[in-house]
């Protein structure tokens, strides 16, 4: 993985946390981070290419007027006032691999001086099996902190440790070994006996969970169950768990859905034009 600075800037080892994405179901990590890079007013600093994410490029993501920088599959933004890096991922991984490009991604934060990164990723709503409709959206998070992904500033905000993560079983423990090198990505496993224990460490946010980890940085994820569809309301949900954990001040927004949040310019098109009335 290589990082390409624009013109006349550079990355600051004084923005210490890290917060990116994880692609998962209805993309609401990458819709949070476009949430917190508009509404932080963040600016681009560069861009990260790895051999191993899908390549793409597309308009501008944020603002409607000049200059329209492009935008490419993996970029890097920074908030200097609130000590914050963000990376924007628009492109999927080359499937089998995700090891790898976390690996890469983990390197990356580590010589850069990155001390805590925040991983933002959906779940599938369908394995939710406790549900609490009356608490609302809720989120669950898992930490590097303490073995068991528990974190204590993250119990004081009410969210729930994942209940799904195991560092015992055996596909996290497999995936632990493959992020310190002490396993062989080959190892034959029986796949087909893969039961349900084993689809969350099969998820994106594990891999980045456990390569960040295994280079000695602080890693919290947050999570949301969602489906697939409008997932705006859950990219609020997780955009407003960002803010609360790390103190956050979002710019605020003239009358915009979410209050202190600024909607990026490119959500106006996630569903196309309205439909012409003069059909009904």
């Amino acid at each position: 993985m290589e990082f390409y600075a624009e013109e006349g800037k550079s990355l600051s080892s004084d923005n210490s946390t890290l917060i990116l994405p994880a692609l998962s179901v209805g993309n609401v990590g990458q819709l949070a981070v476009d949430l917190l890079v508009a509404s932080l007013r963040a600016e681009r600093i560069g861009y990260l290419d790895d051999p191993n994410v899908v390549p793409c490029v597309g308009n501008d993501a944020y603002w409607p007027s000049p200059p329209g920088e492009l935008a490419l599959p993996v970029e890097v933004y920074e908030s200097s006032p609130d000590a914050l890096a963000l990376v924007q991922q628009r492109s999927p991984v080359v499937k089998g691999m995700m090891v790898e490009f976390a690996r890469n991604l983990a390197n990356f934060a580590a010589a850069n001086g990155k001390k805590h990164v925040i991983v933002l990723s959906g779940l599938e709503f369908g394995r939710w099996r406790n549900i609490d409709m009356s608490s609302g959206l809720q989120i669950h998070y898992l930490s590097s902190s303490n073995s068991d992904g528990t974190d204590d500033q993250c119990e004081s905000q009410g969210w729930k440790r994942l209940p799904e993560y195991d560092p015992s079983q055996r596909m996290w423990k497999y995936l632990n070994d493959l992020a310190k090198n002490t396993a062989s990505e080959v190892e034959d496993l029986p796949y087909e006996e893969l039961g349900d224990e084993d689809y969350d460490a099969s998820l994106p946010y594990a891999a980045l969970f456990s390569c960040l980890k295994a280079k000695g940085l602080k890693v919290t994820c947050l999570l949301c169950y969602c489906s697939e569809g409008d997932n705006i309301p859950d990219a609020f949900n997780l955009a407003d768990a960002v803010s609360k954990a790390l103190g956050l001040r979002p710019n605020s927004s003239q009358g915009n859905e979410g209050g202190s949040w600024t909607v990026p310019f490119s959500w106006k098109s996630v569903y196309g034009p309205p439909p012409d009335m003069s059909l009904f």
